[in-house]
């Protein structure tokens, strides 16, 4: 029996490993094609994006240049605001610039952001109102326009109510850490390190409890290693903190530096003063709470009082029980 009758036998004839054969031929010959063709789509897309960067690098025509001509507008309206809202530093920092630093915005355009933001949401939000009110409400003249000017100045004025709310937040994380950041000053000053190298570590241990705290300390570190003094990184640090404890501490030990004082000591004193001023907050709050719950008290639980109080007597002489 020769080879070929014994694959025959073994395919079930000849007939179907025939079939097989060419079979697996078409498929040899489609898996070339589509890998090959993949490879070309390959080799397209790569060329279709180094001819798309040059030609914007070139400065194209038609749809190129009108979407570099926006860009470019766009820019130079980000570097107008920014120069005109948020020039100067230190005691020269305009009110918005401040305020941007303190909710933890620190980009120099941010100002420039928020402008442009608050344009979009009031024209934005005016727009939706002016399509979107009629199909909801029916409206007169007078209220149709009242409801368009509300919706305008409530976008115009919802960036402000954003950042005011960063501002709280993060200012009362930096009050409630910056005693304890405090006591561990002391604690790795007592324990002979520099202050430079306290407040990196100080910044490191608080990361988890004041993360916005723990990263201005790391600034005030960096500016350090730049190679500016301590009073001036301290100084930059109570700008972004924006608390009159930071601006004293910064005063603080800069008048040590300069009377030659101990350091040490003036930390351990500092330390108990912020101390004292929590737990009188703290006490402040206690000693408002029976102020604060007056009013739900009166609204919410005397007049369920007074009904239970006075129902069964009201019902006795209205059936006569009495």
């Amino acid at each position: 029996m020769s080879k070929f009758d014994l694959f025959g036998n073994l395919f079930g004839g000849p007939q179907m490993m025939l079939a097989l054969m060419i079979f697996l031929a078409v498929a040899v010959l489609a898996y070339s094609l589509m890998t090959g063709a993949r490879v070309r789509g390959e080799v397209k897309r790569r060329a279709a994006g180094i001819n798309i960067s040059t030609d914007n690098e070139k400065m194209g025509d038609g749809d190129r240049s009108l979407r570099h001509s926006s860009i470019q507008a766009a820019k130079k309206l980000v570097d107008y605001t920014t120069r005109h809202y948020s020039a100067g530093d230190g005691k020269d920092m305009k009110i918005l610039r401040r305020r941007m630093v303190h909710a933890g915005i620190y980009d120099p355009r941010a100002v420039a952001f928020f402008f442009m933001m608050r344009t979009a949401l009031a024209v934005g939000l005016a727009i939706a109102a002016f399509f979107l009110s009629p199909a909801l409400i029916s409206l007169s003249g007078s209220k149709f326009w009242m409801v368009v000017g509300a919706a305008g100045m409530l976008g115009y004025v919802g960036p402000s109510f954003y950042i005011d709310r960063r501002i709280k937040a993060r200012k009362a994380e930096h009050i409630s850490g910056f005693p304890d950041f405090m006591d561990l000053l002391v604690v790795c000053a007592d324990s002979g390190l520099s202050m430079e190298a306290a407040l990196d570590r100080v910044g490191r241990e608080i990361t988890d409890s004041y993360p916005s705290l723990s990263s201005n300390i790391h600034m005030a570190s960096l500016e350090i290693r730049a190679g500016r003094t301590l009073s001036e990184a301290l100084e930059h640090l109570a700008d972004r903190l924006g608390l009159e404890e930071a601006r004293s501490f910064a005063t603080l030990i800069q008048q040590s530096a300069e009377l030659g004082s101990s350091i040490t000591e003036a930390l351990r004193v500092y330390s108990d003063d912020m101390r004292h001023k929590r737990l009188s907050r703290a006490e402040e709050k206690a000693y408002a709470l029976p102020a604060k719950l007056s009013i739900p008290m009166m609204v919410c639980i005397f007049p369920v009082i007074f009904v239970v109080i006075l129902l069964p007597v009201a019902v006795r002489l209205m059936t006569g029980n009495y």
